[in-house]
């Protein structure tokens, strides 16, 4: 399930017939009453309870801080240190993989008491969140860094956390990529055998470690990160997938719980993880395509792309079928093009430069949408780790529909009423049909945990199509009657906290401060709707919230 733009961007396709599972791909088959097995838990808690001891010998905690590496690209007062955790967690003195983890201190500004360790996922699975501590910078984070000590990390595969790649990422497609709208049986042939080669590349390059880029073993890590910093418990907020991430965590852990955001709620219904949240992301996709749409077509005056959503989608459709004929900028094809306009529908304060490059195409200028939607040849690599992350993660945390006539009659018929993202989804997750692991993760069934979680806060946009709301209204239910739900009505921007709406980051930062929730249900007004950009206005630009998802 993509949950931001470096995932949207690398539509994969998958396998239709079962690969040769290595022996080392399998895993123990007896689940422990949470998810995982009796052996994986105990040996999770002993990781951890070695990271607090250290932690505890060394009085400031148990990670050693310094300057961040010049990689990192990150400044200022931000430390990075490393965090050694299990390959296996049913191994826990067996082989080890190093995190990267990064932090600024609290502040401590107008006399604010230290409340701990805030840590951040911001989602995916693949996306690296050790960007986090330069919030502390940023306004409307002033009391909150002042209180807490920021920290992010990048999650095992992402980065440089043991780093998990399926291919050369010089391999990846440099433009232009022509994709049909509707996809043809010859063409979904061609799919699946790419994606074949895919699934292969990931089990030799990441051999025995494949099986154990799991969301559990997310979970078991931040636990271990938890006990290094020092926190007896965890204050954490998570984004899009890391909703889901929390979620889990919290559903092994209750006791070990402080403070808990999770914005942008993955639908955590076992049933649901992961095949038919992805369905239900392309359909939100649709509601959040029209959004787009509607928006450019109140502002014809200034684009000229139609009065109506229909003739904006032929507008569309018309400088789709100009790329295909001749790509712009020589780059720029239909695969290009999807991809770009995909990002309409995760973030409104896109739109107008995506309305604004249609409209300037149509009129004979294609440099617009090559800016907007050409490939980076520098951001490659981490587009191929991010994929690859993303694609380890989801395949092994569940089963899968293993027949690809299952996978090709559920999205031919969704691809009828959601035609915009339908298809690419479907590529991009099909290599789960086929993937070379025999054991797959038995779904943690969130909210089964064997005592009441402390109070909690869930934070929702009611149009969002990534994570789509009932998501949301799941995820508050199966946390018990300690979750409140803030929801922005009418908006879908995914992502809501960091800046976009006042009201929702207010209600965030009382709780992050106090511990105090606004109630069962709550809403906030909408953030504004982007203004129009004229195209003689080239120096204008969008709004971009401090804190949106990653992957």
């Amino acid at each position: 399930m993509r949950t931001g733009l470096a995932g949207c961007a690398a539509a994969l396709a998958a396998l239709s017939l079962l690969l040769c599972v290595p022996a080392h791909a399998a895993r123990p088959a007896s689940p422990g009453p949470l998810g995982g097995t009796a052996a994986e838990a105990a040996g999770a808690a002993l990781a951890a309870r070695r990271a607090a001891a250290r932690a505890t010998a060394e009085g400031s905690g148990g990670l050693d801080f310094r300057r961040c590496p010049d990689a990192e690209e990150l400044s200022g007062p931000v430390r990075c240190a490393t965090l050694r955790v299990p390959l296996d967690y049913a191994r826990p003195d067996g082989p080890q993989i190093s995190l990267t983890v990064s932090r600024v201190a609290a502040t401590g500004a107008r006399g604010a008491v230290r409340q701990g360790a805030l840590v951040h996922n911001p989602g995916g699975p693949g996306a690296s969140g050790m960007y986090f501590p330069l919030l502390a910078d940023l306004p409307g984070w002033e009391r909150i860094a002042a209180a807490y000590d920021l920290v992010g990390y990048a999650p095992r595969g992402v980065g440089r956390s043991a780093p998990l790649s399926c291919r050369d990422p010089a391999a990846r497609a440099k433009g232009p990529t022509q994709v049909p709208a509707a996809p043809s049986p010859a063409y979904k042939r061609q799919r699946l055998a790419a994606a074949r080669a895919y699934a292969r590349g990931c089990a030799r390059r990441a051999g025995a470690a494949l099986p154990y880029y799991t969301t559990l073993n997310n979970a078991r890590d931040l636990d271990v990160l938890r006990a290094a910093l020092g926190e007896r418990k965890l204050s954490f907020m998570g984004a899009s997938y890391g909703t889901y991430l929390g979620a889990v965590y919290a559903t092994l852990h209750p006791g070990r719980v402080r403070r808990m955001v999770l914005d942008s709620a993955v639908d955590p219904d076992p049933r649901r993880v992961w095949y038919r949240n992805n369905l239900d992301q392309s359909a939100g996709f649709e509601r959040r395509w029209y959004d787009f749409r509607a928006w450019a077509a109140r502002h014809h005056g200034t684009y000229g792309l139609g009065a109506t959503p229909a003739a904006v989608q032929a507008s569309y459709a018309r400088v789709r079928d100009a790329v295909a004929r001749t790509p712009a900028g020589g780059v720029v094809g239909t695969g290009e093009l999807r991809a770009a306009y995909l990002q309409a529908a995760y973030y409104d304060d896109v739109w107008p430069d995506r309305a604004a490059a249609l409209a300037a195409f149509l009129r004979g200028d294609p440099a617009r949408l090559t800016a907007q939607a050409a490939p980076d040849p520098e951001s490659a690599a981490a587009a191929e780790n991010a994929t690859a992350v993303y694609t380890a993660v989801l395949c092994n945390d569940a089963s899968w529909p293993a027949d690809w006539g299952t996978w090709d009659r559920d999205n031919t018929e969704l691809a009828r009423r959601a035609p915009f993202e339908a298809w690419a989804n479907a590529f991009l997750n099909l290599p789960c049909a086929s993937w070379p692991v025999r054991e797959r993760q038995r779904p943690v069934a969130v909210g089964a945990q064997p005592e009441r979680l402390p109070q909690t806060l869930v934070v929702a946009a009611e149009r969002d199509g990534a994570t789509p709301y009932p998501g949301a209204l799941e995820l508050q239910r199966r946390l018990g009657a300690g979750a409140s739900l803030v929801t922005e009505k009418g908006a879908g921007s995914h992502g809501v906290v960091g800046g976009r709406n006042g009201c929702v980051d207010r209600h965030v930062e009382r709780y992050l401060l106090t511990g105090a929730t606004p109630g069962w249900r709550v809403t906030c007004a909408p953030h504004p709707e982007p203004a129009p950009v004229s195209l003689d206005d080239r120096a204008a630009s969008a709004h971009r919230a401090p804190l949106p998802p990653v992957v």
